[in-house]
């Protein structure tokens, strides 16, 4: 950096640019493009646009029943006629085919198998007496508070693409995900943390398929993607301060980096993303002190970790998590989201081989804690403005995987997912699937759908979240989507 014509500062781009033809900005280029940070134009019109801080709050567009999310993505693809959606039809035809059934609905086709009732008992829970499978001891003690959607349908029955099109609205990558989304419309109410959060599996089980996509800013700009908050003893990387700097060092650096920015930006107006890297610094040390203090879950008293399932070994790592999100959004974090289960079949809720095993086994690791989740925003007066959601990519066949123990192929045709708090009706179940669960048959709802609920209780309105980008308003529900009112109190 020196001083060149008329005593302007002129850092190092400047000269490279001026004598080079520009090559020193096609390494930075190069290297916001490795890091899904490289923006057009075209990106300006976003609310990024012209401000100093692109997470400051906004305003809904119309009064928010929720102000934060806690998503329980159940990876791997649940079973709704294992958990959620009672088919007594199944008991009944058990053992017979599903006639008509195209065999490459699901992913093996050579493995299908007759129809198979479900391995769990069922019973009334509630004082709506919903139906709830075995496998939910503790959730089910909530059903009151939940309303369920048993009409859910997606566009792939593969994992990556259909991780995609829950997450991002379609089933590819390179899109922003609902986080994202979410905290481009709304900005962040913390300034100490980042505003969107994802936990993956702690127990060595991998990311979901799709890896980091899942919570990609996509074309957005870069600050509004997902704090990726890894397993072990340092959640959050390269957040600690280096030893040989203080505090007093590490603020002069900062300011130096944000004065070279405001310069370089007067001159390329367009390269606002580079303001969206200084802001990340900045929360980053502001993270350094209030990070620690918000992921201080063995602080808490000895009844909350209690109520969460800390004494359990089983769900103990998911008591942590869900814990963690509880005092994330107890201190403004805007959106969390949490992974059960990881990368490959019997690392997640995938149950082609022997079902009753694999959902037994993530069942007893999720349950106590989503359910002390609950109930401990419930008694903070939290559930009133926190969004709850629990369901996975898609649902499963009603039908047997051929195996020494058997198990369930992939069914994009019906699911279910249940939302609970921020603005949602308790006790409710809306929609249906068929007889034997194969299909939604009742008030089906899409995905789009789904994010124009979540939208909508946040105080969005899908069709006005939009960004342009290469020459296209975008926005997360596309050209579909309506509000799943019938849920809503």
């Amino acid at each position: 950096m020196f001083y060149g014509n008329r005593d302007r500062l002129v850092t190092r781009r400047d000269w490279l640019r001026r004598a080079g033809g520009g090559m020193g900005l096609l390494g930075l280029a190069g290297l916001l493009a490795d890091e899904g940070l490289l923006v057009s134009s075209a990106r300006a019109a976003g609310p990024m646009a012209g401000a100093s801080d692109p997470m400051m709050p906004r305003p809904p567009h119309f009064p928010a029943r929720a102000k934060s999310v806690i998503w329980i993505f159940i990876n791997g693809g649940p079973s709704h006629v294992d958990t959620w959606e009672y088919k007594p039809a199944l008991e009944k035809y058990d053992g017979q085919a599903l006639k008509g059934m195209d065999p490459t609905t699901g992913f093996f086709r050579d493995a299908v198998g007759p129809l198979m009732k479900s391995p769990f008992k069922f019973s009334p829970r509630g004082q709506c007496g919903k139906m709830v499978s075995s496998i939910f001891p503790h959730l089910g003690e909530h059903v009151d508070k939940m309303a369920f959607v048993h009409s859910g349908y997606t566009e792939s029955n593969n994992h990556s693409p259909a991780l995609f099109m829950m997450n991002c609205g379609l089933p590819r990558m390179g899109l922003p995900c609902v986080g994202s989304w979410v905290t481009y419309g709304l900005g962040s109410t913390s300034r100490d943390l980042p505003a969107f959060v994802v936990m993956s599996d702690p127990k060595g089980r991998g990311l979901p398929k799709g890896n980091a996509s899942n919570w990609s800013a996509g074309f957005l700009p870069g600050v509004y993607q997902g704090t990726f908050l890894q397993p072990g003893a340092e959640p959050i990387a390269n957040l600690k301060r280096p030893g040989a700097m203080n505090r007093q060092e590490q603020r002069a650096q900062l300011d130096l980096i944000a004065a070279i920015d405001r310069e370089h930006e007067a001159q390329v107006a367009a390269e606002a993303e580079l303001t969206a890297r200084v802001e990340s610094f900045e929360l980053a040390y502001r993270m350094q002190v209030a990070a620690p203090e918000a992921l201080d879950v063995d602080s808490e008293p000895a009844h909350i970790k209690a109520l969460y399932g800390f004494d359990d070994p089983r769900c103990a790592h998911v008591a942590r998590q869900c814990l963690v999100a509880r005092r994330m959004v107890e201190r403004g974090v805007r959106f969390v989201q949490i992974y059960s289960g990881g990368m490959e079949n019997e690392r997640s809720w995938d149950g082609h081989i022997d079902i009753a095993g694999n959902h037994t086994q993530f069942a007893g690791e999720t349950d106590q804690p989503v359910a002390g989740l609950l109930a401990d925003l419930a008694q903070r007066g939290l559930l009133d403005d926190t969004l709850v959601i629990w369901g996975g990519e898609f649902g499963r066949l009603p039908v047997s995987q051929k195996g020494a123990k058997p198990g369930r192929d992939h069914n994009p045709h019906a699911f279910t997912t249940w939302l609970a708090g921020g603005g949602v009706k308790g006790g409710v179940s809306h929609g249906q699937s068929d007889e034997v669960g194969f299909k939604a048959a009742e008030d089906k709802v899409s995905v789009n759908d789904l994010h124009a609920t979540v939208l909508h209780l946040l105080g969005l309105n899908h069709e006005k979240l939009t960004y342009r980008f290469n020459g296209r308003d975008f926005r997360l529900t596309d050209v579909a989507g309506k509000v799943i009112r019938p849920v809503l109190a």
